[in-house]
């Protein structure tokens, strides 16, 4: 007889909890982490639905440590993130080049479930809201290979930056990039038909909404990055990291070495619209930003004579300027860009941007013809030959030469800031009491998130302040999550007008890998109508 006078006080106080309203009562458990998220969600049928709600909204949680003990950084990432309501879709973790790789693999997969897909990297640096003060951090780890101290960058190469996701109305894969036997081959389209499969098993016809790539430092990007821009119509966004070391693991990869944390030449993390998403679900769409930190400077040349070498992966090559028929040798040509320089005494980094005209195709298509941008790091020059870094460079291929500059990417992060003023007044952004944990309008179109992959020579030491990079998104959409890495390498589809030059020739030939650059990747949620 005692249990239904107990019971009957378990009903009414759950009555009166009730009572508060739906909405309050929504902004309460919405303040709840995964874990007692799932607990209260068997409280009543009530609650149970409030939570499934929180559940299917768009939801970006980051965090970095910067505690020297592996472990216990990894352990802080996780709670923090984990301390919303948060339904992990995929994880993205970048941690410093002084602790293990495969160690921190394991301890963050160990978190998450075996269907998760995990890519674990060694990156150049990291960019987020840290774990214990909530302050934004830039931390850039000293990884130069030269004698000088770099003070200003003060940390011991060790921290840990955690990204999870969830994002509603789109599934997720992660889709190796694998190697023939000898590793001397790269199995591109391989790569291309399992995304074009994957995604249309999900989607049907719709191109893939995304993907996120990380290159092994190892890999020439370049050709990878070539279909992948020929494959899928613009619609599809690619961004990414361009040489980093990772391990991944996902249910849906394809694992030849039978290792369930394996690494491979490069990975891709693919987002595909879902079909058969529930009803009320809305949209949840990519936005991409560039910021460039080089301008062109000096005349074209067209490359005369050209030589690979592939063991130490550089080019010689001789060139002439348009208009004239001698053949100039590395020095002279140097000597020429100084002269437009002012001298060569502390000369920024120097870079060649040539322009690829080449046949592109996939497995047994017809090819095409493509126009591609990339830029090869000039390494030196002499009375033969000028040596830039990298392959694939022929004779007969236009190139001029670009610098960085900081002043330029100042102005290049003031047009993104700009860029993203508009986004945010045509999403009708705004944050309220209607908003969840990551300022999102539950109501009206809303930026929920962001990711940052920004060129490990910008930062502090290129700016002389620290932010500057992360400012453009923090200053338009305070509250929401933002995080970043620096690479050596920022994947972003685009073309030559980025740089500054808008001609309708230009705009034609396509870039996607780019040098002192950021990529912004800002996620964002259209409900559906009611």
């Amino acid at each position: 007889m005692a249990a239904k006078p107990r019971q009957k006080q378990e009903e009414m106080a759950a009555a009166t909890i009730d009572m508060i309203g739906e909405d309050l009562l929504h902004n309460i458990l919405s303040k709840l982490p995964a874990v007692e998220c799932a607990a209260a969600a068997c409280v009543s049928r009530s609650w149970n639905l409030i939570i499934t709600r929180l559940l299917s909204l768009p939801n970006l949680s980051s965090s970095l440590s910067r505690n020297p003990n592996l472990q216990c950084a990894v352990n802080e990432v996780v709670e923090k993130v984990l301390a919303r309501t948060i339904r992990p879709q995929f994880v993205i973790a970048s941690i410093g080049p002084s602790f293990d790789l495969q160690e921190a693999h394991r301890l963050i997969t160990c978190r998450f479930g075996s269907r998760i897909p995990v890519i674990t990297s060694i990156s150049q640096g990291i960019f987020g809201k840290d774990a214990y003060t909530n302050e934004f951090e830039e931390v850039q780890w000293d990884t130069f290979e030269d004698d000088e101290a770099h003070e200003d960058l003060g940390n011991e190469n060790r921290g840990v930056l955690l990204t999870v996701g969830f994002l509603p109305g789109l599934t997720v894969d992660l889709i190796p990039l694998s190697k023939t036997q000898g590793n001397q081959v790269l199995m591109i389209d391989d790569l291309v038909l399992s995304i074009r499969e994957h995604s249309s098993s999900h989607s049907g016809s719709a191109p893939p909404m995304g993907i996120l790539l990380f290159s092994d430092e190892d890999t020439d990007i370049k050709p990878v990055l070539e279909k992948l821009d020929y494959a899928f119509s613009t619609e599809t966004v690619i961004v990414g990291d361009g040489g980093s070391q990772f391990l991944y693991r996902g249910d849906t990869a394809i694992n030849r070495s039978n290792n369930k944390a394996s690494s491979s030449a490069a990975v891709a993390l693919l987002f595909s619209t879902d079909r058969g998403k529930p009803p009320g679900v809305g949209e949840t769409q990519f936005h991409v930003m560039l910021s460039t930190g080089i301008s062109p400077i000096g005349p074209a040349y067209k490359a005369v004579s050209v030589r690979e070498r592939p063991k130490d992966y550089s080019t010689w090559l001789t060139a002439k300027r348009e208009a004239v028929r001698e053949s100039l040798d590395g020095q002279t040509i140097l000597d020429q860009i100084y002269d437009e320089l002012g001298g060569h005494i502390n000369c920024p980094a120097l870079y060649v941007g040539v322009t690829k005209r080449r046949k592109c195709s996939i497995g047994q298509e017809k090819p095409s013809w493509i126009n591609m941008h990339e830029f090869h790091e000039v390494l030196r020059g002499d009375e033969e030959y000028l040596y830039v870094h990298g392959v694939g460079i022929r004779s007969g291929d236009f190139f001029q030469f670009y610098q960085a500059k900081s002043d330029l990417a100042r102005v290049s992060c003031n047009h993104v800031s700009n860029s993203f003023r508009h986004l945010r007044q045509d999403l009708n952004y705004q944050s309220d009491d209607h908003t969840n944990g990551n300022g999102l309008d539950m109501h009206k179109k809303s930026v929920f998130g962001g990711i940052m992959f920004a060129c490990c020579g910008r930062g502090k030491l290129f700016f002389g302040e620290p932010n500057v990079d992360g400012s453009p998104f923090l200053e338009n959409f305070p509250g929401v999550t933002f995080s970043g890495t620096y690479c050596t390498g920022e994947i972003a589809r685009g073309d030559l007008s980025s740089y500054g030059q808008g001609s309708q020739e230009h705009s034609s030939v396509r870039c996607c890998l780019h040098v002192f650059s950021t990529v912004y990747l800002v996620m964002s949620y259209t409900p559906a109508l009611p």
